[in-house]
């Protein structure tokens, strides 16, 4: 099993919030995870982002991948290097 860490879009039509969930590679972008590390909202400013640090270091040395734009949003709130 796969395992990723990547964004789920929440929120109505053209005002798109995001939260940052653990899932299997193989579930949907919107359907089943399992566990939701923080969220990520692009449309304040600046753009917030909130991440439970604890849990995404756990889930990383567990050898979950995140995704390209999780990546840097995890490097923005400095989880990774």
């Amino acid at each position: 099993m796969a395992v990723r860490i990547r964004l789920k879009r929440m929120g109505a039509k053209k005002q798109a919030s995001f939260r940052i969930v653990v899932a299997d590679s193989r579930s949907p972008r919107d359907g089943r995870f399992i566990e939701e590390i923080g969220y990520y909202n692009p449309r304040t400013e600046p753009s917030t982002i909130k991440v439970d640090v604890e849990k995404a270091k756990k889930w990383i040395a567990c050898g979950a991948q995140p995704t390209d734009t999780v990546r840097a949003l995890l490097k923005k709130s400095g989880v990774i290097e």
